[in-house]
């Protein structure tokens, strides 16, 4: 396996994992969405579940599906620093609800969110592609399903956001 992709793959199964304990201390500190938030802490640590099933078994014959992954380490290296010193913070000084969101929003709609949700939405006829794709349909686009739950619960969806919103 080539250096660089075991890097990058390493990186997304750390972004995955990282997005995930910033959703458990929201979990924990926003009672009122505890359930919102401990379905999609599940479901990001199934996103880094299916980054290491790839690392290790689908690499090893080459057939990792390389349209998942953010080919700039740099971005999933920095986007995983901010995410780690945000969960230091809100462990300290839980974040409020409008906050909370908004930044989950801005995380989701993020270049590797993003770009992991493309591949997740593209047709392919690679088998493996598909094997992926089929663990994850129950997983469904965080950045919609965040703008949906902020719209029903009278969560202020501030102007960054509603920027990039697919949904609204």
């Amino acid at each position: 396996m080539k250096d660089g992709i075991f890097k990058i793959i390493e990186e997304s199964m750390n972004l995955e994992l990282n997005i995930s304990d910033l959703y458990t201390v929201f979990h924990n500190s926003l009672p009122e969405d505890s359930e919102f938030w401990w379905r999609m802490v599940l479901e990001e640590k199934n996103h880094a579940a299916l980054f290491r099933s790839g690392l290790d078994s689908l690499e090893q014959i080459n057939k990792f599906p390389h349209d998942i992954l953010v080919n700039n380490i740099q971005i999933l290296q920095e986007t995983n620093k901010q995410i780690i010193e945000h969960v230091e913070k809100y462990k300290l000084m839980p974040p409020d609800r409008d906050e909370a969101f908004n930044l989950a929003l801005a995380y989701e709609n993020s270049a590797a969110e993003l770009h992991f949700q493309k591949f997740m939405d593209e047709s392919s006829d690679s088998f493996i592609d598909k094997v992926f794709k089929e663990l994850n349909k129950a997983d469904k686009d965080h950045a919609n399903r965040l703008y949906r739950y902020m719209e029903d619960n009278n969560i202020e969806i501030n102007n960054e956001n509603l920027k990039a919103s697919e949904y609204s």
